[in-house]
């Protein structure tokens, strides 16, 4: 399903949904960082996606970056919230989504990293320098920069 993101944009259409979702920071053992290029959006982010009924948002986290990716991780920790009701997704199916999303830190278990061909039309370990040259959206970017922070003693609550 092809979307469409606005952030802080006067033309956005109207909100009709909240979905909590969440993504995940995954630092290797090299300091790279794991991101995926969506096929709905065309832009880098982080793995990530919807909190399913029935399951904590922590399992979410792992599952979803597990599906998205290949990659087994565990929790380690909160990078911060995001709520920004500037930023609108809108879908094809006329769907329009206000941000809702966890953001969590994660380490590598196992796995290995691979597309899925279904959300992720590339999985990649990115070194932090080369993450500017991206094509990442703004409110993902806010994300990547508060989990590569060191210096953040408290999750961002936004």
């Amino acid at each position: 399903m092809a979307r469409v993101d606005y952030y802080d944009d006067p033309a956005a259409p109207a909100i009709n949904s909240v979905v909590p979702s969440v993504t995940v920071a995954v630092l290797d053992d090299q300091g790279r960082l794991l991101l995926i290029h969506k096929i709905d959006n065309d832009l880098w982010a982080l793995p990530g996606g919807g909190h399913d009924a029935g399951e904590s948002i922590v399992d979410t986290a792992v599952r979803e970056v597990q599906e998205e990716t290949g990659v087994d991780v565990e929790i380690v920790g909160l990078v911060g919230t995001y709520t920004d009701p500037r930023h609108v997704m809108a879908y094809d199916d006329g769907e329009v989504r206000q941000q809702f999303s966890l953001c969590f830190a994660g380490r590598v278990l196992g796995g290995s990293a691979r597309e899925d061909g279904t959300e992720t039309k590339a999985v990649r370990w990115v070194e932090p320098a080369d993450i500017p040259s991206l094509n990442i959206h703004p409110s993902m970017r806010l994300r990547i920069e508060h989990a590569l922070d060191e210096r953040r003693s408290a999750p961002y609550l936004g």
